[in-house]
């Protein structure tokens, strides 16, 4: 993942009722999740395209999603969201989900991975 990407899991580790260990499996469980979606217009997962601005894990295991599209009219806006949710919801431990969707800040290009990139063959 680049360094233009944000963090994925907004945790706070001293606080948490979850014991790091749960919140480092679950957080690589939801990444791993996130990956499985894919925008049909583009070959490349969502993660990697940079469009999950934040991931949030609660103590009781309600994960919250901040994620983007590449552009406001995007054919499937309606939805994307729904195919993150199911696919997050789908990860042993977590609760339930909620998916935001916010266009501030506007997705760019910078915010994709080396991985997405090479995928879409832009250097």
């Amino acid at each position: 993942m680049s360094e233009a990407l944000a963090p994925v899991a907004d945790t706070p580790a001293a606080s948490s009722g979850l014991p790091p260990e749960e919140i480092d499996r679950m957080t690589d469980a939801i990444v791993a999740a996130l990956k499985t979606v894919y925008d049909p217009e583009i070959p490349a997962d969502i993660y990697e395209l940079g469009l999950i601005y934040r991931v949030d894990i609660a103590d009781d295991r309600h994960v919250a999603i901040d994620m983007t599209l590449t552009a406001p009219g995007c054919p499937v806006a309606g939805e994307m969201p729904i195919w993150v949710e199911n696919a997050v919801t789908s990860v042993p431990g977590v609760k339930d989900v909620t998916v935001n969707m916010t266009f501030d800040p506007p997705w760019d290009q910078s915010r994709m991975s080396d991985e997405a990139r090479i995928a879409l063959d832009m250097w």
